[in-house]
């Protein structure tokens, strides 16, 4: 048992002293290649057997023939240790460089497309994760880009939504200045129409900004969805009339919700305005309010003829307008945007779709509690 204890202590002492050598080496050399730490570990396995049986050996004594033997059997474990780790190391670098070069791809703007070919594990769950990042980074481009090109809308809309009122007035008040209006009340009237519209779209501007900045401050109250129908209905009713358009309200119920009644009125008054517009003279506007099993729909269908379906997802983007909108009194396409924003400030939705001779825009909300 001494003997053994003996031998174990012999062969532990020269490991121990292989393997803090091997640790030397592979701390120098931590900034190199896989392959040489590979190498290195190798090295130190089979330098660290060396060590413990030329440690026994000189212990027991062994003859020179032995310890020649030992160390020839060592020295062919050797050879066949570093070939293998410098082969392995080799196949390890060679797949990650791969996996560099792909990764770089979807870095400049690419898509990221894995290495063919067998990979370890971890190079593998890398390649995974890779493809992921690809794919969301591949959806925040496209939201960047849709969005840089409603800005772009947005801003040319606007800029001529504010120059033909701007020059207006500016003609208007020179006629009245010089002297030269025939009918300076009609001009004063007018005048006072374009503010209004002016007014009207500032107002949508600082709206919007406070929708996308975060700082909507809404007061919800409990109120009846029947009220806030019926008062949508009267504000809008001057404008239908004066575009020959038919408003109704079918099948509203007096479901109670938690609004910000003002917020929400807003939503009612741009959705009855857009369909208003869109609508030709002697057709119908209808508003519906009922309760579902995933909230409080509110809807308004209009005659409008359908939205091609390729627009459909942009009607509620900023700045969008359709392709027959370009001119006042269409908007500068802040309307629907404004809605989705108080929409889903409330924790609801908007939505759109089209129906047989024009579309339905419909709003759910979550119903409040019993």
């Amino acid at each position: 048992m001494n003997d053994t204890l003996l031998i174990a202590l012999y062969a532990l002492s020269g490991a121990v002293a292989a393997g803090l050598l091997g640790a030397g080496t592979l701390w120098l050399l931590r900034r190199r290649s896989l392959t040489v730490s590979l190498t290195v570990v190798a090295a130190v396995a089979v330098t660290a057997m060396l060590a413990g049986t030329l440690a026994v050996a000189w212990a027991m004594f062994l003859s020179a023939q032995d310890l020649t033997v030992v160390t020839t059997v060592v020295a062919m474990a050797a050879v066949v240790s570093l070939a293998t780790a410098l082969l392995l190391g080799r196949w390890v670098v060679a797949r990650s460089r791969e996996l560099a070069l792909a990764a770089r791809s979807f870095g400049d703007g690419g898509d990221f497309n894995a290495p063919r070919g067998p990979a370890t594990a971890e190079l593998a769950d890398v390649s995974r994760e890779l493809e992921a990042t690809s794919a969301k980074l591949a959806e925040s481009r496209e939201r960047e880009r849709a969005l840089e090109t409603s800005r772009r809308e947005l801003v040319a809309w606007i800029s001529h939504d504010l120059r033909t009122p701007l020059a207006g007035l500016r003609a208007m008040s020179e006629a009245l200045e010089d002297g030269v209006a025939a009918d300076p009340d009609r001009y004063l009237k007018q005048m006072r129409t374009e503010v209004e519209r002016l007014n009207d779209m500032v107002g949508d501007l600082f709206e919007l900004s406070r929708i996308h900045a975060g700082t909507l401050a809404l007061s919800p109250s409990r109120m009846s969805v029947y009220d806030l129908v019926g008062d949508a209905l009267a504000g809008a009713y001057p404008l239908a009339h004066e575009h020959g358009v038919r408003l109704l309200g079918d099948r509203v119920e007096p479901v109670p919700v938690e609004v910000d009644g003002k917020e929400m009125s807003r939503v009612l008054g741009n959705l009855l305005v857009n369909a208003i517009r869109r609508t030709p003279a002697d057709g119908t506007v209808m508003v519906a309010a009922e309760r579902l099993p995933d909230g409080v729909v509110l809807s308004v269908t209009d005659g409008c003829g359908g939205i091609p379906e390729e627009d459909l997802p942009r009607v509620f983007d900023t700045g969008w307008r359709g392709t027959h909108a370009r001119t006042p009194p269409a908007g500068a396409g802040l309307g629907l945007a404004i809605v989705r924003g108080i929409v889903e400030a409330h924790q609801g939705r908007a939505t759109v779709r089209n129906i047989p001779g024009g579309c339905r825009f419909e709003v759910v909300l979550p119903a409040a509690a019993s």
